[in-house]
């Protein structure tokens, strides 16, 4: 069980991730929208400018317009027209946001598989501000990208708890997350290879040639 001191540790790298990425990001909030698919998913898309709809619903799970069925992506970009309507700083605010969740997820699963603090944190900052995911942050498009990671982190740290605490509302949680993500972005179909491969490092659920 932590302490108070390890549990304000945590609070404290927390803010600083988040703090980080956002000074990092920040700057997004004044970019355009691109004539490079920004047009097909949203500023030339009437279902998604209409914003959050049950037709638009509908549409989102029944499309597979811009050649992909993810349907979710669809509907956050419907909720952001809903709030923001076509100003641009609102759709990279989302994108931003994402970003900085995926950082602290990653961190939080990390550290909780691992044990090892600070080199989880070290390895969700680079994470968070790599050069490599400027496309996936800053294009409007590259929703799918922010938002599957969620989901990605997300099941991987149901996971963890399912690890520790194996009930079966915790394995059907783990069901619904990897659900949700495939209807984010299909590379997500390879998450089941790699809860087996943390099966075997960290979590150690098994060893080579073993039954653990």
């Amino acid at each position: 069980m932590k302490g108070p001191s390890d549990k304000l540790q945590t609070i404290i790298i927390l803010l600083l991730l988040a703090a980080a990425t956002l000074a990092v990001y920040q700057q997004v909030r004044g970019h355009d929208f691109i004539a490079f698919d920004d047009d097909l998913y949203v500023t030339d898309n009437v279902n998604v400018q209409n914003g959050l709809t049950w037709r638009g619903v509908k549409w989102a799970f029944t499309t597979t317009q811009a050649y992909n069925w993810h349907p979710l992506v669809w509907i956050s970009h419907m909720l952001d027209c809903q709030l923001y309507n076509l100003n641009p700083a609102g759709h990279h605010f989302t994108n931003v946001l994402f970003h900085i969740v995926n950082t602290l997820l990653l961190f939080l699963v990390l550290n909780r598989m691992t044990g090892s603090f600070w080199r989880s944190g070290f390895v969700a900052a680079l994470f968070a501000l790599h050069p490599l995911h400027v496309e996936s942050v800053a294009w409007v498009s590259e929703r799918k990208d922010v938002l599957s990671t969620f989901f990605w982190l997300l099941t991987m740290w149901l996971y963890v708890h399912y690890v520790r605490h194996p009930r079966l509302v915790n394995y059907l949680s783990i069901m619904l997350a990897l659900a949700l993500g495939l209807m984010a972005k299909q590379m997500l179909v390879t998450l089941p290879l790699v809860l087996l491969l943390l099966d075997y490092w960290p979590l150690e659920r098994f060893t080579l040639g073993r039954q653990k």
